[in-house]
Formats: C-alpha cells, sequence, structure tokens
C-alpha cells in the first residue's frame, strides 16, 4: 500500500494506483471527463488537473500514479486555474445549443461550466462545424460538433463491447468521432456509448426530442429480457416509458444494459389489447366487460373440467411472467386438478424433468463469471446475442487470463478471446462431451480434444455452464447427463445460463410440471382440451404450428397484453400489463430475487395479470385465491427457502450416443431482438434487426449445389419457405442455421423435423 495526502488527508491506496483513485477513495471529487472507472485510463481531456508538491506544472490525476508520501491539492489556486483553462479550450468549439440538446439537464459538460467556466469567451471565432454522422436506428449522431473526444465511446466499444465500432479520424480541431467506412454500430452495447458521453454528442435516436430530462419521471424496475435480472431505471412523461437507463448494481449488470433491455420499451405500446375479448360462435371477436370476460372464461375452463376431466387441463406461460403470477397461474391449474403446467416453452426432451433433481441455476453468483480460471460454456449458439451481459463478464475474465472455451454449432462471434473452440453438430454435444470425459482418462489422438482436455486439466477453478441450445436440445436430459460427469470428474462448478428472467422463478413457483404432470414437449405430444396461456406466444413456442394446432383445438384463455397473435387461437382474451404495468418478482439465475413495483400506468383497460388470475380463481371456486396484494403472494413463496432448492444435479445416468451422420441438422437460435413479445414490437429494435436467413458452410454449399448469396427453399414435412442463403464458415459441416422467432421460419416446425435445402 501506498500513503499519500490529498487536500491535508491521509490515505492509502494500492500500488499502481492514479491519484484519481485516491482522491475517490476519500469521497473527493475531481473534475473530469474521459475518466470512467469501468475504463482504461486515456487522459485526453485534462480535465482532472491538480497540484502535486515539488511539481511545476499541474498534473492529469487520471494518469498520475500515486507515490509514497506525495502530497496532492484538488483545489488549489494552481489547479483551479488550470481546470478553468481546460474548460475554456473545451468550450471554443461547443455549440451552445443546450435549450434543445436532449443531454441538457444530465450533461457533465454544462455541470462543470457552471464551476469551471467564464461568463464570456476570449474566443470569438467561427465555431468548427462538424457533419453528423449515420450510426444505425438506435444512437443518434446527428449533432457531433458538441463532441470534446474524450473518447469513452471508442474506448467503450473496443474495451467492454468488444469490437471497436467507432474511432477518431484527422488530427487536431480536425479530429473526428465517426464510425468506420459509413457502417452502422451493431454492437448489442452500443447504447451503453450514449452512457458514458459526458456532453450530448451521442443521444438516443427513438428517444431524440421526445422529452426534456425535468419533465421525466425516475422509477426503477427490473429488465425481463434475460436471466441477469438486469436493474434498469425507467423514466416516464405522463405515465408513458419514454427512456430505459441502467441502475448501477455491480452484483448484477454493473453499469452496464443491452441494448435489447434499453430500446425495449416501444414494445410496451405496440398491438396492446385494451379491452377483453369474447370469440362468438362465428369466430367474430367482440369487446366484452371485464365481468362477462372473467365469467366466460371460468365457465369454458369448467365445461372442460367437467365433461373432458381435469386431466385435460394445462397452463403455459411465459418465462417473463413475474413470480406472483406463475404462482397463482401454478394455483389455478392444480386446484382444477391437473399437473400439466410449463414455462419452458422451447423444450423438445418429455424425459428433461426426470433427469432433474432440484431447481437449474447459474450455479454460483454472476460475480463468480470473472473468478474462474476456466470456463467451459456448452451449447450457446451465440452467446453474445443470448445472454450480452454475461458475455460482457466473460469477455472481461478472459481479458484478465481465464481460459473461456465454447462447444457449439454455429461458431458465432462470442467477442471473446477464447482458449478453444469446438464446433459440431447439433446431435454430437453429447458425444463431444464424451469423448472430452474419456480423453481426460487417456490420451487422445484428436488435437482439438486434446488442447481442450489441456485447457481444463489446468489448476485453478472450472466451470462448466449449459447453454439454451442444450435445455431446448431433443436429446437434453442426456447432454446434461454428460456435461454432469465432466463436471465430476474435473470437480468444477456445473451450472446454466438460463434463458428467461424469471426461468429459475418459475421452478421456484410451481410453473412446471410436478407429481407427474405433463410438460410443454409432452403436452405438445398429447394434445389437452383447455388451455391458460400467460404472456406466452406461439413464436415463443418449439413446432409453432404444432403449438397453434393444439391451442386452436382446444379451449383457450389468453392472458396477454397484446392481441395478434392470440386472436389466431384463443377463445377469450383479457387484456394484462406487462412487467412494467404491475409489481412483480424476478429471480435471476444466480436465484437473486428482485421485487419491483409497476412503473406507468396500465393501457387502456388491461390489469395485472395477478389480479386477473385471482379474480379467475374466485370464479372458479377455488381454495387460496385470497390474497389482496401481490407482496403477500411473493412472502408465501419466498418463505419457504427456496434457496436450499438449487440444484444442479442430474438423475440419470449418460448414454451412449449416436455416431455423426450426413443428415442436414437445423440449428434454431433466437435473435436477440426475437425473444419475446415486447422485443419483436419495439420498431427500432427491429430496423436493428437482421431478417431472417438461411446460412451453410462452404463445404456444404458445394455438396447440395447451392450459390451463395441467391434464395434457396428450405422444406419439412410441415411447410416450404424462400429465404436467402448466406455463406458462413464457421458452421458445423451439414448444418442449416435457420433462425426461430421469425413467421417466415416458424412454419418449419420442429427442429428435429427432415430437411431438405435446394435452390429456387
Amino acid at each position: 500500500m501506498v500513503e499519500l495526502t490529498i487536500d491535508g488527508k491521509q490515505v492509502s491506496v494500492p500500488e499502481g494506483s492514479m491519484v484519481m483513485h485516491a482522491a475517490q477513495e476519500l469521497g473527493l471529487y475531481v473534475p473530469h471527463f474521459c475518466y470512467h472507472k469501468k475504463l482504461s485510463i486515456a487522459a485526453n481531456c485534462r480535465m482532472c488537473l491538480v497540484e502535486v508538491e515539488k511539481n511545476r506544472k499541474a498534473v492529469p490525476a487520471c494518469a498520475t500514479p500515486v507515490a509514497e508520501g506525495m502530497v496532492v491539492h484538488t483545489t488549489s489556486p494552481m489547479a483551479v486555474a488550470a481546470q478553468k483553462a481546460v474548460m475554456e479550450f473545451l468550450l471554443i468549439n461547443h455549440p451552445l445549443d443546450c435549450p434543445i440538446c436532449d443531454q441538457g439537464g444530465e450533461c457533465q459538460l454544462q455541470d462543470l461550466a457552471v464551476g469551471y467556466g467564464h461568463s464570456e469567451s476570449h474566443y470569438h471565432e467561427e465555431k468548427r462545424v462538424v457533419f453528423h454522422k449515420s450510426m444505425g436506428p438506435l444512437v443518434s449522431a446527428e449533432e457531433m460538433a458538441r463532441c470534446i473526444h474524450c473518447t469513452r465511446c471508442v474506448r467503450f466499444g473496443k474495451e467492454i463491447g468488444g469490437i471497436q465500432e467507432i474511432g477518431m479520424i484527422n488530427r487536431g480541431e480536425h479530429s473526428e468521432i465517426t464510425t468506420f467506412v459509413g457502417k452502422a454500430v451493431k454492437s448489442e452495447l452500443s447504447g451503453n456509448m450514449i452512457d458514458v458521453c459526458p456532453v450530448g454528442a451521442l443521444t438516443s435516436k427513438p428517444f431524440r426530442y421526445a422529452a426534456r430530462t425535468w419533465e421525466l419521471a425516475r422509477r426503477r424496475t427490473i429488465s425481463p429480457h434475460d436471466s441477469v435480472g438486469t436493474n434498469v431505471i425507467a423514466q416516464l412523461k405522463n405515465n408513458k416509458i419514454l427512456r430505459v437507463v441502467p441502475f448501477e448494481n455491480e452484483d448484477v449488470n454493473e453499469c452496464w444494459i443491452s441494448d435489447r433491455d434499453r430500446w425495449s420499451y416501444e414494445g410496451l405500446y405496440a398491438d396492446r389489447v385494451t379491452q377483453p375479448m369474447i370469440k362468438n360462435d362465428d369466430g367474430v371477436w367482440r369487446e366484452a366487460s371485464w365481468e362477462e370476460a372473467l365469467t366466460e372464461a371460468a365457465k369454458g375452463l369448467q365445461k372442460v373440467h367437467d365433461s373432458e376431466g381435469a386431466g385435460q387441463i394445462g397452463a403455459l406461460s411465459a418465462e417473463y411472467a413475474t413470480l406472483e403470477e406463475m404462482r397463482l397461474l401454478g394455483r389455478l391449474v392444480r386446484g382444477l386438478g391437473s399437473e400439466h403446467i410449463d414455462s419452458r416453452l422451447r423444450l423438445s426432451d418429455t424425459a428433461f424433468d426426470e433427469a432433474l433433481a432440484g431447481v437449474p441455476w447459474l450455479g454460483m453468483p454472476i460475480v463468480d463469471l470473472n473468478n474462474q480460471d476456466t470456463i467451459l460454456v456448452v451449447g450457446s449458439q451465440d452467446l453474445r446475442r443470448e445472454h450480452p451481459l454475461f458475455a460482457q463478464r466473460l469477455r472481461q475474465a478472459a481479458k484478465a487470463g481465464t481460459r473461456v472455451i465454447l462447444l457449439d454449432s454455429t461458431g458465432a462471434d462470442a467477442l471473446i478471446p477464447q482458449a478453444q473452440r469446438l464446433t459440431v453438430a447439433p446431435s454430437q454435444f453429447a458425444a463431444t462431451l464424451a469423448q472430452l470425459n474419456e480423453a481426460l482418462q487417456q490420451e487422445t489422438q484428436d488435437d482439438n480434444l486434446a488442447k481442450v482436455v489441456s485447457s481444463l486439466k489446468a489448476e485453478g477453478k472450472i466451470a462448466i455452464l449449459m447453454g439454451n441450445a442444450v435445455v431446448n436440445h431433443v436429446q437434453a436430459s442426456n447432454i446434461i447427463a454428460h456435461a454432469q460427469q465432466l463436471a465430476k470428474s474435473l470437480n468444477a462448478t456445473y451450472g446454466y445460463l438460463t434463458s428467461g428472467a424469471n426461468t429459475v422463478g418459475a421452478y421456484v413457483a410451481g410453473a412446471v410440471p410436478q407429481n407427474g404432470g405433463m410438460n410443454y414437449a409432452k403436452m405438445l405430444n398429447n394434445p389437452l382440451k383447455g388451455f391458460v396461456v400467460l404472456h406466452a406466444e406461439t413464436l415463443d413456442m418449439a413446432n409453432t404450428p404444432a403449438a397453434l394446432e393444439m391451442l386452436n383445438q382446444a379451449y383457450s384463455v389468453a392472458i396477454t397484453p397484446y392481441k395478434t397473435d392470440a386472436f389466431h387461437w384463443a377463445d377469450v382474451i383479457l387484456p394484462v400489463g406487462p412487467s412494467t404495468e404491475t409489481s412483480g418478482t424476478f429471480i435471476n439465475a444466480e436465484g437473486r430475487a428482485q421485487s419491483f413495483k409497476g412503473v406507468a400506468a396500465n393501457v387502456g383497460d388491461s390489469r395485472p395479470a395477478w389480479k386477473v388470475l385471482r379474480v379467475l380463481g374466485n370464479l372458479l371456486k377455488l381454495a387460496d385465491f385470497d390474497d389482496e396484494s401481490s407482496e403477500s403472494i411473493r412472502d408465501e413463496v419466498l418463505a419457504q427457502g427456496f434457496t436450499s432448492r438449487l440444484n444442479n444435479e442430474v438423475r440419470v445416468s449418460p448414454s451412449t450416443t449416436s455416431p455423426q451422420t450426413d443428415k442436414l441438422e437445423r440449428v434454431s437460435d433466437v435473435p436477440i431482438y426475437r425473444n419475446d413479445p415486447i422485443v419483436r414490437r419495439a420498431e427500432a429494435l427491429q430496423q436493428a434487426s437482421v431478417p431472417a436467413f438461411v446460412a451453410i458452410n462452404q463445404a456444404t454449399i458445394e455438396k447440395l449445389s447451392l450459390t451463395a448469396g441467391s434464395a434457396v427453399r428450405i422444406k419439412t414435412p410441415s411447410a416450404t419457405v424462400e429465404l436467402p442463403l448466406i455463406e458462413d464458415n464457421h458452421l458445423a459441416d451439414n448444418v442449416v442455421r435457420i433462425p426461430n422467432g421469425f413467421p417466415e421460419t416458424a412454419v418449419l416446425g420442429c427442429i428435429n423435423s427432415q430437411l431438405t435445402v435446394e435452390s429456387v
């Protein structure tokens, strides 16, 4: 430790720290622009100049290492004069457009100009003009003359996002921040550039000129789009969300959020159903009162119960339903005498639940991802887009020395320095894990396997994490059995990168089958006569055509914010609010329960889903439907001590795996902006989304006599579609990548269906 004195106060900091770090340790603020605690030190702006005794000139606090006995003054006449001089230089070319700037009111430059700026400039020359840049549909760079060249955005892209999409060109006063060769910024974390920008050079394009910052109410909530449990602040005007920004939580999302978390709010107000609706016998929809619609739904479910039996009623829930909503949905279906309920709607393995001994979870706190020595990620087909913030943590860990190994089918660039990578067909996940386990015991002739085993055998903490493609695989139980066997051989932590905001919560709340109930995959094979569907749409379900037929043939009650999908299969639609319009709780991948209040007013005549389920239970005369608040439901669930149920133990033994074949195999990852009903309706995110496509590697393209860049015809037993063909040589041989979540690709049905690809 090094001892020094700052403004008369003594402080001890680790050797190698900068004066800025020591000042922060004391709680002293040193004015700055380019310094950011999560980014490398650039010392561009010079705003943090301070006086160090025995130094003739002021020095930048962010780039001056501490020394034993150093005496620093941050507010001495020399320091303040230097800081004011820098501020005057920064304002020479800065436009005086604060009244129209979206950053106005929360601008670091404005704040510091009050304390360190002059009332009048010494410079009367014309200010320079910087032409606006196009950075895509999300980030606005329309006023780049405001830029003060702090390079925070450049460093963020390179160091946190993992890809340098913007940089600085030219020199001196001609310097400009711009994208490379005019391309749009496509990083899934690009919105954080707006947050780190200390001026109004980079702003949110969807929010542009929508409101002044002082008009916005700020309310804390939790993002529903992935399993991190990202903490965010929703900013509202007239009870409508207009902007979402991060809320710092070092243990969860640090100070970052993904673009999906930031701009999905647009989807909260599109395609909403504002009144309860009932489908007449002639198939025509009509609006109804809440009393009539709830009574109709209760009568329909009771009729199925009485005529077909309790075992013919099922419930399906999206993974972003709250803990409270899932609990009441479970009470409802079990109160009717059925155990058929599931929230894992992309599940394909009918035996998956028999393989689980408890609630699958990450297996460690999220912050421990940064502290592993070796991490093997199995079956995450596009890690940085499925789990943007998990990928960001793994990226930082890899830069610090963690060996990251990926086993997948797509070879998608995770922007993570990798020790090794194995890209195999989906059918070979289990076989590859078995080969790794064998190679631990005896030497292998396969160089790739040998390199992976060498990394796994290295000393230190090891983690093996299952991605979404494993859980959704038709052989999921066998794959996780092989993965557990490998984890035990290595004494490694074993866990899951769970897919949804409340995947862990679904197990805790009982929104998965128990006591012999059918999971989603079994229900698809044995269609029921009645369904209650909470928040989910058929695009969220494996084998969408079969799911649509199953719901169409049954009496189906849709409890949903959105109308378009439910119009095709529901008999009654009960409009409810998404998580922003209700109080609730999510349990993230690490088992952290995070509760939140509703931050926005309900749209139209919609209601919180837990209230709708409570009244529906009352109308069906079921027990335990007397809760007056969501908090009482939450407390009842959490009082059972769910953390003791977090258990990744697998109860089945690994079985022999099938050899590699030449049969075409489909990989169906879900693109980042297609993974739930909210993001699919967010206009700006859809503009940034990649349209549906087919991707095959060169060897397979040649074998099938196809031409990259042309349209191809995809045939399965359920449908035929035409899509553009992309050559992707990262893919495994005989693998056809067709993303899910699109209406065009969903019609192809089961991902394990026989598949043919031919020229149009």
